[in-house]
């Protein structure tokens, strides 16, 4: 039986490596990318890597977002949007809780929303919320919310729906955003059903909204099979990542099964990094990986913070 702090620490540092393995191989189809067992923080000799210069080990705007909610969340003691607002503009304008204090990489609606809370928009207006604006920003940001929280499922989905809302305002997006923390509240818990526990929680916390029953029955559809790419779509991303996760016994097969997918490649591998972590615990990381990444001096005082919060 693993130890909470097992758990927390392994899904910390699930999704940082997850997504410092994954930078490397951004954009790439899944046909160009090398065998899984050579998917390393350093790609083979030949390999044209996606953002050449920066170091490895390096987690890029994934990572740095979902340190600044969890910073955020431990120091209002609750979901606070402005806080967490300042915290991402922070983050974008000076490298807040980014390695090196250096953004490489930001998606379209989050710069979007983040220019908008800089002009004054208030932070729960600032994020588009049109169905093309249904990127993977507010989900690979989100695993530190599920494990902070101790409210009940109702209360989780609703912050869960507010921190989406920030950048992604859509209900496609927050809507699975939730699902995420819900599926994740679970593995947390050790359901032996966690996924289907998940999708019948948010089926009752939806019922009678009709909005938010057809989101996730008509395009989340999370009782489907899912042909998953590895897109930046948010469906697609939630649906890769539970494939990796239910199909790889191991944390070190998830996040190169995710990787295998192409394209969106970090962001995927955290997410599904993050679940993997918090289901294997800290010590299934590869210690090579887990060493290697960069800044994590930065991680260990929040995740201490976390385990003391629960334990309170």
């Amino acid at each position: 039986m693993l130890e909470l702090s097992q758990k927390l620490e392994g899904a910390i540092f699930g999704l940082l490596v997850g997504d410092a393995l994954g930078v490397p191989y951004e954009f790439h189809g899944p046909h160009s990318l090398p065998p899984s067992q050579q998917i390393e923080y350093l790609p083979p000799e030949g390999f044209d890597r996606a953002h050449h210069g920066m170091p490895i080990g390096t987690w890029s705007d994934d990572g740095a977002q979902a340190l600044c909610l969890l910073a955020s969340l431990l120091h209002c003691k609750r979901f606070d949007a402005d806080d967490f607002g300042q915290r991402l503009r922070s983050w974008y304008s000076s490298g807040y809780m980014a390695v090196d204090g250096f953004v490489f990489d930001v998606g379209i609606t989050t710069r979007a929303a983040i220019n908008a809370m800089s002009d004054g928009v208030p932070v729960l207006q600032a994020g588009p919320d049109d169905e093309y604006s249904n990127g993977n920003g507010a989900l690979m940001r989100v695993l530190p919310l599920a494990l902070w929280h101790r409210g009940s499922d109702v209360e989780l989905v609703s912050d869960a729906h507010l921190q989406s809302q920030l950048t992604h305002g859509h209900l496609r997006s927050r809507a699975c955003c939730a699902l995420y923390c819900l599926w994740a509240r679970r593995i947390l818990r050790g359901s032996s059903d966690p996924w289907n526990e998940a999708v019948e929680s948010l089926q009752d916390i939806y019922d009678g909204n009709e909005d938010a029953e057809t989101e996730l029955k008509w395009h989340i559809r999370p009782d489907d099979e899912y042909p998953c790419k590895g897109s930046g779509y948010v469906v697609d991303c939630l649906h890769s990542a539970r494939w990796a996760v239910e199909n790889h016994a191991t944390y070190t097969e998830v996040v190169r099964a995710a990787i295998k997918l192409g394209n969106d490649t970090d962001t995927t591998a955290c997410v599904a990094g993050g679940i993997a972590g918090l289901r294997e615990g800290v010590a299934a990381i590869p210690s090579r990986w887990r060493h290697k990444l960069r800044s994590r001096e930065m991680v260990f005082p929040l995740i201490e913070q976390l385990a003391e919060h629960l334990a309170e």
